[in-house]
C-alpha cells in the first residue's frame, strides 16, 4: 500500500470512528512522510481516544511547534489549549495550566477578537463554577457561548451551553438549566462537535441530570451514550463512565446481574488508564450491589477500595453496617455524614438512609428531621424519584410514631411513584412498610399479602437480606388481644407498671408525643378510657 493509500484509508477509518485502524494507518503514513496538520490532528485525536495519552500529547506539541514555525499564532494557541485541556483532564493541573498560559501569551499580541479567546475563557469559567462563584461562572459561560455562536465554532458554543446549563442548575434554575443541557446535546448527537468533546459533554450532562434526580433525562442520554460508545468499541475514554451510568440505571430497574457486569467492566476500563479517579464510581456501584445481594464481605472491601480512590462511600457503608446488625456503627457514620458538606446530589440519599437508620435506633425525632428535610428538597426540585424517596421516609416515620393511617397514605404515594418509575426493589421495600401499617391497623390478611408480595420480588431480584427480613416479619403476627401491635403491648405493660408517659418515653427511647399516641391507640382498640382500666386489662390477659 502506498503512502497516499494509507493516508486515504486512515482518513476513512477516522470518519468511521474506527480509532485503532485510523491510528495504525495514519501512523504508517506519518512514518513515510510527515503528516500535514489536519491529518496530524486526526492522529492525535485517535491516540487520545485509544487511551494513548502520551502519544497524543506529543502529537499536539509537535503540531503546536510547527504552527509557531509558520507564524500561525492563533492556530498554535488553539493547539496549546487542546494540549492543556488534555493534561488538566488527567489531573496534571500545573502542566495544563502552563500550556494555557502560553496560549494566552500568544493571543495577547492578537489585535482582533477571535474564537481562541473564547476557548481561553472556558477553564476560567469552570474554575469559578467549581470554586463556588456561580454568578461569575454563569456570566463567563455566557461570553463563551456568544463568541462560539459569532465565530461559528460548534465546539465552543456547545461548551458554553454546557457550562450555562450547569451554572443555572447550581442556582436552582433547574428547568432553564436542563433546557440548555438538551441544546448542548443536540450538537453532540448531530456530530457537530469534535469526538473528544462529545464524550465530555455526554458524561457532564448525564451527571447533571442525575444531580437533579431527572431520571427520564438521565436514562435517555445514557441510552444515547451507550449507542455512541458501542459504535466505537476500541475507544477507551468515556466508555467507563458510560458503563457506570448504565449500571445505575440497570440497578434501579431490577436488572442486577447486568448491573454487576457493567460495573465490573467499567472498573476494568478505568484501570486501563493509570490515575483515573473515576474508578471509585465503579467500585461504589459494585459495593452497593454486593450489599443488596447480601455479599457483605465483598461489599465492605469494595467500599474500602472506593474510598481509596477518593469516592464518597456514604450512605452505602452506613447501610451495610445496619444490614450487618451494627446499629451503633451505622448511626455514628450516618450522623457524621449528615454533618458534612456533600454535593447536592448526595444529600437526599444520605437523608433517606438517616431516617431508616435512626428509626432502627429508636431516634424518632432524628428520623423525623431527616424525613422533613428530604420532603423539603423533593418539593423544591419536584423530581418523581425524590418524591418517592420522601414519601417512603415520611411513611416510615409516621408508622413508628403510631399514626398508621397517615403512614398508609404516604406509603401508597411512594409505592405508586416507584411503580411508575419501574423501580421494583424500592417498590418492594415500600410494600413491606405498607404491610406493617396494615398490621398496625388490625388488618392482618392485607399485611400478609403485602409482605408475601414483597418477599417474592426480593427473591426474584436476589436481595437475600430483604427476603430473610420480610419472611421473618410475615411470621411475626401480633398475638395480643384487641389487635395491639408489639410496640403497643410494650407501652401497655409499662402503663400497667405505673409509669408516666415521660418515663415510658425514656425507657423506649421515644418522644412523649409518640408515647401519648400509642396510649391513645391502646385505649381506642381496647375500648378503654383510663390508665386504671388499661392496667386491669393487662393483668387480666397476662400481659404483665
Amino acid at each position: 500500500m502506498t503512502t497516499a493509500d494509507a493516508l486515504d484509508e486512515g482518513r476513512r477509518s477516522y470518519d468511521q470512528q474506527a480509532w485503532a485502524d485510523a491510528y495504525a494507518r495514519l501512523s504508517a503514513a506519518d512514518h513515510e512522510k510527515p503528516l500535514e496538520l489536519e491529518d496530524l490532528e486526526r492522529l492525535a485525536i485517535a491516540a487520545r481516544l485509544l487511551g494513548r495519552d502520551a502519544d497524543g500529547d506529543a502529537l499536539y506539541e509537535r503540531g503546536h511547534q510547527e504552527l509557531l514555525r509558520r507564524g500561525e499564532t492563533r492556530r498554535a494557541a488553539r493547539w496549546a489549549m487542546w494540549l492543556g485541556t488534555s493534561l488538566m483532564d488527567r489531573g496534571e493541573m500545573a502542566r495544563g495550566g502552563g500550556w494555557f498560559a502560553r496560549a494566552r501569551r500568544l493571543l495577547d499580541d492578537s489585535p482582533e477578537e477571535c474564537a481562541e479567546q473564547g476557548f481561553l475563557l472556558v477553564p476560567v469559567a469552570f474554575q469559578a463554577m467549581f470554586g463556588g462563584d456561580v454568578e461569575t461562572a454563569h456570566a463567563t459561560f455566557g461570553q463563551v457561548t456568544e463568541i462560539g455562536d459569532r465565530f461559528h465554532e460548534p465546539d465552543l458554543a456547545a461548551l458554553g451551553r454546557l457550562g450555562l446549563g450547569q451554572s443555572l442548575i447550581m442556582q436552582d434554575r433547574i428547568a432553564e438549566g436542563v433546557a440548555l443541557l438538551d441544546e448542548a446535546m443536540v450538537s453532540v448527537t448531530a456530530r457537530e462537535v469534535s469526538p473528544l468533546l462529545c464524550g465530555l459533554i455526554y458524561c457532564a450532562v448525564i451527571d447533571a441530570c442525575q444531580g437533579v434526580f431527572d431520571l427520564r433525562r438521565a436514562r435517555e442520554w445514557t441510552t444515547a451514550l451507550t449507542v455512541w460508545c458501542d459504535a466505537q468499541p476500541d475507544m477507551v475514554p468515556f466508555s467507563g463512565q458510560c458503563l457506570v451510568h448504565r449500571a445505575e440505571i440497570m440497578q434501579l430497574h431490577g436488572s442486577w446481574p447486568d448491573a454487576v457486569e457493567a460495573a465490573q467492566r467499567a472498573k476494568e476500563r478505568f484501570l486501563r488508564s493509570p490515575g483515573q479517579p473515576a474508578v471509585g464510581m465503579a467500585l461504589y456501584r459494585q459495593a452497593e450491589l454486593h450489599r443488596l445481594r447480601g455479599e457483605f464481605a465483598d461489599a465492605a472491601e469494595a467500599y474500602r477500595q472506593a474510598s481509596h480512590w477518593g469516592h464518597q462511600i456514604q450512605p452505602g457503608l452506613a447501610q451495610l453496617r445496619l444490614a450487618q446488625g451494627q446499629t451503633d456503627a451505622a448511626l455514628a457514620a450516618i450522623r457524621r455524614a449528615l454533618d458534612e458538606q456533600h454535593p447536592h446530589m448526595d444529600r437526599p440519599r444520605i437523608l433517606a438512609a438517616a431516617a431508616e437508620i435512626m428509626l432502627t435506633a429508636h431516634d424518632i425525632d432524628g428520623a423525623r428531621a431527616a424525613a422533613d428535610e428530604l420532603s423539603h428538597v423533593a418539593d423544591h426540585v419536584g423530581a418523581p424519584l425524590l418524591r418517592a424517596m420522601a414519601a417512603h421516609s415520611l411513611g416510615s416515620v409516621l408508622l413508628a410514631d403510631g399514626d398508621a393511617r397517615a403512614a398508609l397514605a404516604a406509603l401508597r404515594r411512594a409505592w405508586s411513584t416507584w411503580h411508575g418509575l419501574d423501580a421494583p426493589y424500592e417498590a418492594a421495600r415500600t410494600r413491606v412498610l405498607i404491610g406493617l401499617t396494615c398490621r398496625a391497623l388490625g388488618d392482618e390478611d392485607s399485611a400478609r399479602m403485602e409482605l408475601d408480595a414483597a418477599a417474592w420480588i426480593f427473591e426474584q431480584l436476589g436481595a437475600a437480606p430483604d427476603v430473610a427480613h420480610t419472611e421473618a416479619l410475615a411470621r411475626r403476627a401480633p398475638k395480643a388481644q384487641g389487635g395491639l401491635t408489639a410496640r403497643e403491648v410494650e407501652v401497655l405493660r409499662l402503663v400497667a407498671s405505673g409509669k408516666t408517659n415521660r418515663a415510658i418515653a425514656a425507657d423506649l427511647f421515644l418522644s412523649e408525643k409518640t408515647v401519648a399516641r400509642h396510649v391513645s391507640n391502646i385505649f381506642t382498640k381496647l375500648g378503654l378510657s383510663t390508665r386504671a382500666a388499661a392496667t386491669a386489662y393487662a393483668y387480666e390477659h397476662d400481659l404483665v
